[in-house]
């Protein structure tokens, strides 16, 4: 064999190792984001089923859908949130 000969086997052969490992780590990667996205849509969609019954149990009002019940409460908890904002301070509280 020639020193080219050699040469290309050894490239070819590490790049064979090379596609290997790539190969193995993106089936790892596929399979970890698989079940992480298996087990966030099931915490996701437990928790929306416990909220969607509380909400319905605790804070609908006769004939309320769920649906309305939650953009109530938003809205009510934003009017809250706007009342209770600080005022900012212009130094003129004190001149009467």
């Amino acid at each position: 064999m020639s020193e080219s000969k050699i040469e290309k086997s050894v490239v070819n052969g590490y790049k064979k190792i090379e596609d290997g490992v790539v190969g193995g780590y993106k089936k790892i990667e596929e399979g970890v984001v698989g079940g992480y996205k298996k087990i966030e849509e099931g915490v996701v969609g437990g928790f929306n089923k416990v909220s969607d019954k509380f909400v319905e149990q605790f804070f609908a009002r006769e004939g309320e859908t769920v649906e309305e019940a939650k953009k109530r409460l938003a809205e009510n908890a934003e009017a809250h949130r706007e009342e209770a904002a600080p005022q900012p301070h212009t130094g003129k509280e004190n001149e009467e």
